[in-house]
């Protein structure tokens, strides 16, 4: 199980209370943080399931992400635009080239 199906189970437990699942109820009882873009995402989606209400916490963490530090972010971001980096150096000598030849 995912942390959506854990979102998921929440809301159908709140619904099958006679509470409407809100992000704010919802956040209170998850098992471990969640971005908000991805618990509105998840709720917007939700259909109510009376019967799906409970996930197993193990089967949660271990296939929840793992949180990014600013450096491995920084790495990926670096890597993703270096070809643009060598696209735009290239491009700028071929206008120099143009400019050079009027």
């Amino acid at each position: 199980m995912t942390i959506n199906d854990e979102i998921l189970a929440i809301a159908n437990r709140l619904a099958n209370q006679g509470k409407k699942p809100t992000v704010a109820l919802i956040k209170t009882k998850l098992s471990q943080p969640v971005p908000l873009p991805q618990l509105i995402s998840t709720l917007k989606t939700w259909q109510h399931e009376p019967s799906f209400t409970e996930v197993s916490p193990v089967e949660i963490e271990e296939t929840s992400e793992v949180p990014m530090n600013n450096e491995a972010i920084n790495e990926i971001v670096n890597q993703a635009i270096a070809p643009l980096k060598d696209e735009i150096k290239t491009l700028k000598l071929q206008i120099e080239q143009l400019m050079n030849k009027s």
